[in-house]
């Protein structure tokens, strides 16, 4: 693993509090840069810190340790060292003040690369710094994502409730994992999250964190603080100079990943509202679409997508390579209302142009490779694999013995369909594999040697036979 160290700052004091300081190891563009964002890359910033006494926006009058930096106790408790998932957003930024506050620890902040975009990962130093985190680490997951997690979902056929691809059911376990593995190398002794209570990802993260390390504390402050919305929470954040990229006058809430963007929140919480046009952020508005339509051909083995136009490309840039070109044709938006874990309903919105069209190619090749039989069932196992994707439960042992399934079940489910993208829409235009089960001389409305159609009525008279045997009953009960 690299290590980077960086200097903390010091913003508008309210009460002074010694933290670690560290040393500045590397430029903050490198964390922006095209090297890093696709290159598999781990950036730890702070490994060894010296202490001396800094301004931190954090409000505690709590006496501290002069050798490790950490408050003894909080207000909550004592805990040695915390990860927290960080994306320098809103909720997490103002997390890391209150985890040292309430629980007298150190903060170690994890920002986990997904493919959400250069944009989502420029500032972290500063942002972690100035909300005063001892460490920040971050890596890159989005190949690890893309290959474990969204390529097994999109082999099963995995759709929630109709619609939804599940982009940020699946993002949320790799994210974890990552956690998970992070705690054990800077010693710490629990994880946090800014998940709110009325959401699916609390239930992810912590699953996750069940399954690979029972022995991690799990902290969820948005269950514990005195906060209740984000609202109360741009205003804490303004009263502690902590920087936000949100403001009162327009709240969404969105999760990038290289898979998908959702949208949620603001207008979009009333069903009856359309989403406004300048909400998309992936993909343009279909009726702006090019009005010549795009070809685009996607090769597949054992169900799992591997070219482009005859070119082989990882997982990770294939998915983002489609995603470019999805994007410019309107591929992929959906606007759905979806039944939460929890209990509740919420609107959400989704843009998932290569994740709409690699599902599209796949499900297509499956209907030259797979009979009837094998359709039906693995449909059938289909909905409960993205029922348990969906509620967190990756690293269950149901789920990964369904992907077993779903593995040999599609091994030969290997070729190559064409499709057509015009103004928002993908249509099938052709279909190819060595281990068709469609055969033309069978299927030709003209007479072969495979198929006698005269063996049709004695098929016909035992398949219906149970309807006849009804029928005959009810017509000997009608005369009594």
């Amino acid at each position: 693993m690299a290590h980077m160290q960086v200097t903390s700052s010091s913003a508008k004091p309210l009460t002074p509090v010694p933290i670690r300081e560290c040393k500045l190891g590397a430029k903050a563009s490198e964390f922006g840069g095209v090297a890093f964002v696709h290159h598999s890359t781990t950036r730890n910033l702070s490994q060894s810190c010296k202490t001396r006494a800094i301004q931190a926006v954090v409000a505690s009058d709590k006496e501290t340790d002069a050798t490790t930096g950490t408050k003894e106790r909080g207000l909550k408790g004592k805990l040695n060292k915390v990860v927290l998932a960080y994306s320098g957003g809103l909720d997490t930024s103002v997390i890391v003040p209150w985890l040292r506050e309430n629980y007298g620890c150190e903060v170690v902040c994890f920002t986990a690369d997904v493919g959400q975009g250069i944009s989502e990962l420029e500032g972290l130093e500063a942002k972690a710094k100035a909300s005063g985190a001892c460490e920040l680490v971050v890596k890159d997951l989005t190949e690890e994502f893309v290959k474990d997690y969204v390529y097994p979902c999109l082999r099963a056929g995995a759709v929630y409730e109709r619609k939804y691809l599940l982009g940020t059911s699946m993002a949320r376990p790799v994210i974890a994992k990552a956690m998970v593995d992070v705690a054990k190398e800077v010693g710490a002794d629990a994880v946090a999250h800014g998940c709110t209570g009325k959401g699916n990802d609390q239930v992810r993260f912590e699953l996750t964190f069940f399954a690979l390390n029972p022995d991690l504390q799990v902290v969820a402050p948005w269950r514990e603080w005195d906060i209740t919305g984000r609202e109360d929470a741009i205003e804490y954040a303004k009263k502690h100079n902590i920087p936000v990229p949100v403001t009162k006058k327009s709240i969404y809430s969105r999760d990038r990943n290289l898979w998908h963007l959702s949208h949620e929140g603001d207008i979009l919480e009333d069903p009856a509202n359309e989403p406004k046009k300048d909400m998309y952020m992936m993909s343009v508005d279909p009726e702006d679409a090019p009005d010549k339509p795009e070809y685009v051909e996607i090769g597949i083995v054992s169900g799992l997508p591997v070219s482009i136009n005859g070119k082989t490309l990882s997982p990770a840039t294939l998915l983002s390579t489609l995603n470019d070109i999805g994007g410019r044709h309107g591929i992929g938006r959906i606007d759905m209302v979806e039944n939460r874990l929890v209990g509740m309903k919420s609107r959400g919105v989704y843009e998932t142009p290569g994740g709409t069209i690699l599902s599209v190619a796949c499900r297509e090749l499956e209907s030259l490779t797979l009979d009837r039989e094998a359709i039906q069932f693995k449909d059938t196992m289909a909905l409960k694999y993205a029922e348990l994707v969906y509620a967190g439960r990756w690293f269950d042992p149901l789920r990964e013995s369904m992907d077993a399934f779903m593995e040999r079940i599609s091994e030969t489910s290997t070729g190559s369909v064409r499709v057509k993208l015009y103004k928002g829409s993908v249509v099938v235009a052709s279909r190819k594999s060595e281990y068709s089960l469609y055969r033309e001389d069978i299927s030709s409305f003209e007479s072969g040697d495979i198929y006698d159609q005269a063996d049709a009525a004695g098929f016909i008279k035992l398949y219906g036979l149970p309807m006849r045997v009804r029928a005959m009953l009810e017509k000997d009960m009608g005369k009594k």
